[in-house]
């Protein structure tokens, strides 16, 4: 493939990961897709054979291992402080996008990954690339319980994200925040 397919298709996948993630799985259309990567229609299922669920799969295993170095490579002085970071972190890509952007695979996992089997696996790798992150770090910073906080916090991350995309405020996350304090 030359430069100009690559960039088709990363294209592609960038168009897929913005629309999955402000508007989820069924409401995202391939049209969308589309017109907000600018690529032609015969493209798309050059690139991708399998059609939208290829391109899904693709721009949430992407979105997944973008996350996972966020989670990987964040640095504190402690557990508590790495966590507290963290949810900082989302917070605050979350509001700057207008509250479009929490989580990037929890729309398409609610949408889709009980009727699809494509997409509920690059949903399930996901995740368990960030408790797997997570995990390690807690590890590093010592917890003495790696793989139960690991798991806590992030369902806590991804509540709080919902709830302060719902409400468009950031005081969910704030509270999760003050949780995972007491949990450390």
């Amino acid at each position: 493939m030359g430069k100009k397919g690559a960039d088709t298709r990363c294209r592609l996948i960038a168009g897929a990961r913005s629309l999955l993630e402000a508007r989820g799985y069924f409401g995202t259309g391939l049209n969308q897709i589309l017109e907000t990567s600018s690529a032609p229609r015969g493209s798309l299922y050059f690139h991708f054979p399998g059609g939208k669920d290829q391109l899904v799969a693709e721009a949430i295993e992407q979105a997944g291992a973008e996350i996972a170095g966020i989670i990987a490579t964040a640095e504190a002085d402690d557990a508590r402080g790495y966590l507290e970071l963290l949810v900082d972190m989302l917070g605050e890509r979350l509001e700057a996008s207008g509250w479009t952007k929490g989580c990037p695979i929890a729309g398409v996992t609610l949408d889709a990954s009980a009727t699809n089997d494509t997409v509920q696996q690059a949903c399930s790798a996901a995740y368990a690339s960030w408790e797997a992150a997570l995990r390690e770090r807690l590890t590093a910073y010592g917890h003495p319980e790696p793989e139960r906080l690991a798991t806590t916090a992030l369902a806590l991350l991804e509540g709080g994200l919902v709830l302060s995309r719902a409400h468009r405020d950031r005081t969910p996350l704030r509270r999760v925040a003050s949780t995972i304090e007491t949990l450390v």
